[in-house]
């Protein structure tokens, strides 16, 4: 058993020192907001609970999450935001996909997206010489929770009526349970 146990965690140790990481480029943040000054770069800029400001170049993807993503420089792949914003300055770009989730999206002038926009309970907001090369998607808040309050709905009237039923069959059964005089 001792050798069993002492086998599988060196497995696991080898297994966990082989995988690859590329952290030297990347920028990963915890309440800290990511600041890429303008002439500088970084590979991916992942924030939790804080915002991304570039004003330089990011080769890799721009993730916020409860935060906020300003692009005033050049991104090369793509930017997701979840309950924060877009902002794509003027003439500032983002090569492939832009996804933003409870959150708005805008686009200054001759701001481009190379790929798709979507949006998704959020607004968007775009001057008219701003780009998206392919789709722009904007799926607003009424439209995405709609079926699900409908399905939440009939499921608590299943609920409702599944218990009142039980206690009907848990009245009767006590009242005939009851002597009579």
């Amino acid at each position: 058993m001792k050798r069993a146990f002492l086998f599988s965690f060196l497995a696991a140790a080898l297994a966990l020192a082989a995988t690859p990481a590329r952290a030297d480029q990347d920028a990963v943040h915890f309440f800290n907001d990511i600041n890429v000054t303008a002439g500088n770069s970084v590979h991916d800029a992942v924030c939790i609970l804080c915002s991304v400001h570039v004003d330089g170049e990011v080769k890799g993807d721009l993730v916020a999450i409860l935060g906020s993503i300003q692009v005033n420089g050049h991104a090369d792949r793509d930017a997701v935001s979840i309950l924060g914003g877009i902002t794509v300055g003027d003439n500032a770009s983002i090569d492939r996909d832009t996804v933003s989730i409870l959150g708005p999206v805008r686009l200054g002038e001759h701001a481009t997206i190379g790929r798709d926009m979507v949006t998704i309970m959020g607004s968007y907001h775009a001057a008219p010489s701003a780009g998206v090369g392919r789709e722009n998607v904007i799926q607003p808040g009424i439209y995405l929770p709609l079926p699900g309050l409908v399905l939440i709905f009939i499921l608590i009237l299943i609920v409702r009526e599944h218990r009142a039923h039980r206690r009907r069959q848990l009245l009767q059964a006590w009242y005939q349970a009851q002597p009579h005089p």
